[in-house]
């Protein structure tokens, strides 16, 4: 049996994002590429746990999900969060809104159900409101040195990594998935007010195989955001 086609749309640039389907796994193709896979989505959780393990105790933390994907970051974070937490998730293409209500979503447990969601169909920037998260996951291409739409350079870039950290409440924490270690975008998020660790973690949830990394940037208490992105 192949794989087969469910359904396809293009995105802002024109790239084409196709969901395909065999027996009970679940692929995402862009621009003929893997995207993402049920069969390898360690670290998405391992995205989501790390960004929002500060968050333990917190009575009603503002969590904000930059893409969607197949729905195993919201649930892992969804999992980790307390009952009165508020999670956005922004999501540019809307058809893998559609897959995730649909046919997808069961694989993940219908995160989109939890009526701690609220969904965003577009740009996560349009969201990034000064000192409104206590928590920021980024999975929204395959890291700053691999970008699959151009539209995403700002938003790794000086302009964007400014915007995020504003986007921070004091003490709060933006993880970004990457799929390498990336010693230039560390060094960006050092260079806007960030305390950055990078952190290699398991693409299928053991160590026996590919692995994929997890930037996760603090900002710090006592910092003001005014010191993030100086002159940009």
């Amino acid at each position: 049996m192949a794989w087969q086609i469910l359904g396809r749309e293009a995105g802002p640039d024109g790239t084409e994002f196709v969901l395909y389907r065999f027996d009970d796994q679940f692929m995402i193709r862009a621009g003929g590429y893997e995207l993402m896979s049920t069969r390898a989505h360690g670290s998405e959780e391992a995205l989501a746990r790390l960004g929002c393990e500060a968050l333990v105790g917190a009575a009603a933390p503002q969590v904000l999900v930059g893409g969607l994907g197949l729905g195993y970051t919201l649930r892992a974070a969804l999992d980790c969060l307390p009952a009165g937490a508020e999670v956005t998730v922004a999501e540019l293409v809307p058809t893998i809104l559609d897959w995730q209500r649909t046919v997808v979503g069961a694989c993940c447990g219908w995160p989109l159900r939890d009526p701690r969601v609220t969904v965003h169909c577009g740009d996560v920037v349009e969201l990034l409101v000064p000192e409104t998260f206590d928590a920021i996951l980024l999975d929204v291409d395959n890291g700053a040195e691999a970008l699959s739409w151009g539209g995403n350079r700002d938003l790794y870039g000086d302009r964007g990594t400014a915007t995020l950290y504003r986007a921070l409440r004091p003490g709060g924490t933006l993880a970004v998935w990457s799929a390498e270690i990336d010693p230039p975008y560390a060094e960006t998020l050092g260079r806007h007010g960030f305390a950055v660790r990078g952190l290699r973690v398991p693409a299928r949830g053991d160590w026996d195989g590919v692995r994929h990394v997890v930037y996760l940037g603090r900002r710090e208490s006592g910092m003001h955001p005014a010191l993030a992105g100086g002159g940009t």
